[in-house]
């Protein structure tokens, strides 16, 4: 099966997923504040926010996997999602999607399990979600056919340089409010 319209379906969700994937890293840096009085917005609504683009991100993640799989114009099959070696398209990008899939799914199921854990090994397994976010990119930018558009670019520079001063900048929080330090 294959034609324009597995095609664009493929590259329009890669893009979307971009976005919602970066919005999803961001929020969830934003949801996190150890100091009280300092929020503008409620800590349960930036939550709720990061829950509910996580999840549309997952479910569109499901359409572009299920597209990129069915598009017989180049060969992925289906377990090149999951499995980061052997695909023989773009073989390296192939398999940052792969990873990025790989550590989202141990994010997911974790974060659906979160009552059965302990809040360290859900935070240790959660913080697989940065590393997943810089495969999803690598990806974008190694398999993405518009990365030659001035547009795709400046949409992917976008999102990492949000990321990056966002990260830092609760970096910085972090360590200004640790014990000890005036």
């Amino acid at each position: 099966m294959s034609g324009p319209f597995l095609w664009y379906l493929n590259r329009g969700t890669g893009v979307v997923l971009l976005v919602l994937f970066t919005a999803t890293v961001v929020l969830g840096l934003l949801s996190v504040s150890r100091r009280p009085g300092v929020r503008r917005v409620p800590q349960f609504f930036v939550q709720g926010l990061h829950r509910a683009v996580s999840g549309m991100a997952t479910a569109l993640l499901l359409v572009h996997v299920i597209s990129a799989v069915l598009d017989t114009y180049v060969d992925i099959r289906w377990y090149d999602v999951f499995v980061p070696w052997g695909g023989t398209y773009r073989p390296i990008y192939l398999a940052a999607g792969a990873i990025a899939v790989d550590l989202l799914l141990a994010v997911g199921l974790t974060s659906l399990a979160r009552a059965r854990l302990s809040d360290r090994a859900w935070r240790v397994v959660h913080l697989l979600a940065y590393p997943s976010w810089a495969a999803s990119v690598a990806h974008t930018v190694g398999i993405g056919t518009d990365m030659a558009t001035p547009w795709l670019r400046v949409l992917v520079v976008g999102c990492v340089g949000v990321v990056v001063a966002v990260g830092v900048t609760r970096l910085a929080l972090v360590r200004r409010m640790a014990p000890g330090r005036a």
